[in-house]
């Protein structure tokens, strides 16, 4: 009986212990908060903020008032110019249009930059790490971003490149992995993390990697099957996607979905959607409850997780034009 007793009160022991493990594994995975990196933002330089002050418009440098000179200029405007639907500065051009395809409604952002510096990623919280996480309107406050939405949500994985505004913080593959590169001239490309590593991705050039996916158009062509879906994600979604028509001229697209009112979208028709506005490159974010749009102070589309309410989830990062 002794025996018995001892072995039993053994196995007690183990399963607590295993249950505790087990709690502090997911505890560790989805709640406790890591910071590795604190980022310090660019609009905390005063030289910037005072800039922005005196001019009135997004003067970051003088390479981009060259770069400014040399294109077709006639979308930007002296000084800021600010109306419910659109802005306008001498570097930034943004038209906000609502459609209504597919039973849904569907957010684009038209958005000229003058330089791929006005196209930029923010961290949560100011912070690279795991399960850092905060609104996309509160990450877009804090770096004074025109426009935002959210990013690829790379604190969901252990794995995928995160390289963020010339960056490298993480460079560990995600096998068969696509993602979006947004290179220092403002072009974009579709990569493999099996076939090119992060450091190359940087030393050529890279200044975003957004590792979410997949690539809906390349090349001008529809790149998703009708039948293809993101994980066990349902067919129809609130979506988030980015997308470039030509030298520095970009769509930021939100749709909202999961209600009566809007259906969403499947990837296959995000991506014929986007063709369609003459996408040559597009490319899925993360999307379901994170898909938020933020434009001049205000979220403009309707995020949702279930459909019961209309709230932001928050997320670890962000697109942004500003």
């Amino acid at each position: 009986m002794g025996f018995l007793k001892k072995k039993f009160v053994w196995a007690i022991i183990y399963t607590i212990l295993l249950v505790s493990f087990t709690l502090y594994v997911a505890l560790d995975t989805f709640v406790i908060s890591r910071v590795y990196t604190v980022v310090q933002s660019e609009e905390s330089d005063s030289n910037a903020d005072s800039s922005v002050a005196e001019s009135g418009s997004h003067d970051k440098s003088d390479a981009a008032e060259t770069d400014a000179e040399q294109e077709d200029t006639s979308q930007f405007t002296e000084s800021a110019v600010i109306t419910e639907s659109s802005y306008s500065d001498l570097n930034i051009s943004i038209t906000i249009t609502e459609y209504r395809e597919y039973n849904t409604s569907i957010y684009v952002a038209d958005v000229y930059v003058s330089s791929a510096e006005y196209l930029q990623t923010a961290f949560a919280q100011s912070s690279y790490g795991r399960n850092i996480t905060e609104k996309t309107s509160a990450i877009a406050e804090t770096n004074n971003a025109i426009l935002a939405i959210n990013g690829d949500y790379y604190g969901s994985q252990e794995k995928g490149y995160v390289l963020k505004n010339g960056v490298l913080y993480r460079e560990t593959s995600s096998p068969d992995q696509e993602d979006l590169v947004i290179l220092e001239d403002g072009s974009f490309e579709i990569i493999t993390e099996s076939e090119v590593t992060a450091s190359t991705l940087l030393e050529n050039g890279a200044l975003q990697v957004l590792s979410f996916g997949p690539a809906l158009v390349t090349n001008g062509s529809v790149s998703v099957t009708e039948s293809e879906e993101v994980g066990k994600a349902k067919t129809s979604n609130p979506r988030t996607a980015i997308g470039i028509v030509d030298d520095l001229h970009y769509l930021f697209i939100v749709s909202d979905g999961r209600t009566d009112e809007s259906e969403g979208l499947t990837l296959y028709q995000l991506a014929e959607f986007m063709q369609g506005l003459g996408s040559d490159i597009a490319y899925n974010l993360d999307g379901g409850g994170s898909s938020t749009m933020y434009f001049n102070g205000e979220v403009i589309n309707n995020p949702t997780t279930n459909g019961n309410s209309i709230k932001e989830r928050s997320v670890s990062d962000i697109v942004y034009i500003g």
